[in-house]
């Protein structure tokens, strides 16, 4: 009562006050308490002004024109308000914001199977929204590897210089313990994982999820650094058109087109991407550091809604690639004397997804979803072919129940794999894995600052028998700004033959998976995190996330040489551990952002002597980027420390920094851009050779660095429908 009597007294002395001169107030409340709100922010928009409010919420604005003036009203949690206000004899305006803005509080996370939001989930769930990513598809608008490298704690890892090949490592552990998921459905693993990456187009992507840590219990087997689930744009009333055209001075040029639209029944979302590359290679070394690459990517998707309640859809995933590496007199020319080596990889995939979801009641829901997804992969060396295709088929039925204070979500899904390595191979490694499981997860509101989340999931694999897998998180938050999440789980992997190892290799002379010899790969892991957000002076946002973690693998699958020339998998003798943590910083004053973050990461080997680190993952991690986003501009300039490294025999590497830039200027039509990624031009062959001698039959050392440099990129993008960003 006293701070409400406090709050009016100053608003009728405020009246007063400035009824008297040439100056006016804007008072901004809470509509649900009415508080009045710190730190919102007030604009005018044609005069290019803005205040942020006081602790009483009033922001004061001085020589402000008589007549009518539009103004933007924002604060963080809140629905934003765009209005116009008559100053004249009026000097004092009021305001009531409601909660509810496309804040990432506000943000439903599809990969936690509940409908909650971002702050009501005990799962540490990290959130990558259209915004950036628009963004990061300037930078690389020809896969996802932009959006996840620049991620806290997140490594992507080159395998092969000739093909680019790359996977992704999270908290320092291999690829295959991270899960890709596509709107839900594992689609890019086991063959395909190498290329993966290189094959996901960003453009008709709306949101990224990123759970790092033990995930199995949510999504089976092979979750066990985490899983990253890619949400694609859906159809909405309004049509929207999207044509994006980029070129690189390193000779790189891609299209991307996405187009959607929905009406009462039906709805439609078209996406193709096409890529070319020429053979490039900065050094003048007589070899490629980017393959000559030939890619088309196609996604259509088709909706129906029978009623309000209910959906369905159906949608189609397909590539082909075509890219080669090596020598660049070969590829330009073809074979001659000693210009003879290159690496080939044709791949061709395949994939489709049906959903059906429908509201039972008020309170219930039921989901049906499938996938088969194929892959089929040639990878050409001199004197060698590895050529197979493999069929995924993904199935999953489950019904969510959501209570006053809990929700709940029953399951049950068949996953299949099946490998089939070309019939005229010397070494037949097919492979054929079947895995049932049965899941159930509850969310618990305990209190108002209390939520507690319980997961099982039972699997059962034909080959390796049964997995029981527990999982439980604590979330306890505040109103002051504060929260902190604890939890923990069990994870699995089958053994398959598609390990960096094998592939850093192309998988020559590997044998295949002994079934009865080896057990699959287990783990254990705990996340611990601290989250804080406030405002500074009052005009500076602040806002820190403070993790740490720990995963722990038993069995891990080793790829050694025997006496007579072959590499033959085994389960190592003690675990790789990793612990380490990842601190996140944010301050935000007006129309700027900066981003401070850094990762310990501490993954080691303890079943060699005296524990080593993980080769090729550096320790110490740490990045700055400072943002400017307006109605007009968005222009971001980034920094990114890469620690010392150690090589598989034992040499460590030199550590190193790099630098980009971007620019992005809005109109009504699109949206023109510059990006200069890299621009220092640090490269791993400014610290030591990417090819050794012989040319003929070179070598390739392990990739620790950037192998391109830089690149400039420009481009456009058409807007044929308006570009919602421009004022």
């Amino acid at each position: 009562m006293t701070k409400a009597f406090l709050t009016s007294f100053f608003f009728v002395i405020s009246y007063i006050s400035f009824a008297q001169n040439s100056d006016i107030s804007i008072f901004i409340t809470d509509s649900e308490t009415n508080e009045p709100l710190l730190g919102a922010t007030v604009y005018f928009e044609e005069l290019e002004k803005g205040a942020v409010t006081n602790f009483d919420g009033i922001a004061t604005f001085t020589e402000i024109p008589n007549g009518n003036q539009t103004i933007k009203i924002s604060y963080v949690g809140f629905k934003t308000i765009e209005t116009t206000i008559e100053i004249g004899t009026k000097k004092v305006f009021s305001f009531k914001l409601e909660s509810g803005g496309n804040e990432l509080d506000e943000v439903v996370i599809q990969s936690s199977r509940s409908t909650r939001t971002v702050r009501k989930i005990p799962t540490r769930i990290e959130f990558i929204g259209a915004e950036e990513l628009s963004e990061k598809a300037v930078m690389n608008p020809t896969n996802i590897s932009m959006v996840l490298r620049e991620s806290t704690g997140i490594q992507m890892q080159q395998t092969s210089l000739s093909s680019g090949n790359t996977n992704i490592r999270i908290q320092g552990l291999d690829g295959r313990y991270t899960q890709l998921l596509r709107d839900g459905f594992p689609l890019y693993g086991g063959f395909s994982s190498g290329l993966s990456i290189l094959q996901i187009p960003p453009l008709d992507l709306k949101q990224f999820e990123i759970i790092k840590g033990s995930s199995s219990t949510l999504y089976g087997g092979g979750a066990i650094a985490g899983l990253i689930n890619m949400v694609s744009k859906t159809p909405d009333e309004e049509p929207a058109l999207d044509i994006m055209l980029t070129q690189t001075q390193a000779l790189g040029s891609t299209a991307n087109v996405f187009y959607s639209k929905r009406n009462d029944k039906f709805g439609v979302s078209l996406y193709g991407s096409g890529h070319y590359q020429k053979a490039y290679d900065p050094e003048d070394d007589g070899f490629s550091n980017l393959p000559k690459t030939t890619s088309i990517s196609f996604n259509p998707k088709f909706f129906y809604y029978p009623s309000e309640k209910t959906t369905f859809w159906f949608g189609l995933n397909g590539t082909y690639d075509d890219r080669i590496g090596g020598d660049i007199t070969k590829i330009e020319s073809g074979e001659n004397g000693i210009h003879q080596y290159t690496e080939e990889n044709v791949s061709k995939r395949l994939s489709s997804q049906a959903v059906y979801e429908t509201q039972i009641d008020s309170v219930s829901s039921l989901n049906i979803k499938n996938s088969i997804s194929f892959f089929d992969r040639e990878l050409t060396i001199p004197d060698f072919t590895f050529d197979g295709k493999q069929t995924n088929t993904f199935t999953e039925i489950n019904y969510q129940k959501s209570a006053n204070k809990t929700d709940w979500i029953f399951g049950a899904n068949l996953y299949t794999s099946d490998f089939d390595e070309n019939d005229n191979a010397t070494l037949q490694r097919d492979q054929t894995d079947i895995t049932y499981g049965a899941f159930v997860n509850n969310i618990y509101d305990i209190s108002d600052n209390w939520i507690l989340e319980t997961g099982l999931r039972a699997d059962y694999n034909t080959d390796f028998g049964f997995f029981p897998l527990p999982r439980v998180s604590l979330l306890y938050k505040n109103d002051s700004g504060f929260s902190s999440r604890i939890g923990g789980g069990l994870g699995y992997k089958i053994p398959d033959i598609f390990t960096e190892e094998a592939e850093f290799i192309n998988f020559r002379n590997v044998l295949g998976i002994d079934k009865s010899s080896l057990n699959a790969e287990r783990s254990y892991g705990v996340n611990l995190d601290f989250n804080y957000q406030t405002r500074l002076f009052e005009t500076v946002g602040f806002s820190i996330n403070q993790l740490f973690y720990v995963t722990a693998i038993n069995d891990a699958l080793l790829l050694n040489s025997t006496d007579n020339g072959f590499f033959q998998f085994e389960n190592a003798t003690d675990e790789i551990l990793s612990k380490g943590a990842e601190t996140n910083i944010k301050f935000t004053y007006k129309d700027f952002r900066w981003f401070l973050n850094y990762a310990l990461i501490d993954t080691r080997l303890n079943y060699l002597a005296g524990n080593p680190q993980k080769p090729l993952t550096a320790k110490h991690n740490a990045g700055s980027v400072l943002m400017y986003e307006s109605e007009k501009w968005r222009i971001g300039y980034e920094t990114f420390y890469t620690g010392k490294q150690f090589l598989s025999n034992g040499t460590e590497t030199t550590d190193f920094i790099t630098m980009g830039f971007v620019a992005m200027r809005n109109f009504k039509w699109g949206t023109t851009f510059v990006n200069f990624e890299n621009f220092t031009d640090r490269r791993q062959s400014r610290f030591s050779p990417l090819v050794l001698p012989p040319h003929d039959n070179p070598e390739f050392p392990e990739i620790y660095a950037p192998t391109d440099g830089f690149i400039f990129s420009v481009g456009v993008i058409i807007k044929p429908f308006g570009n919602e960003d421009d004022d």
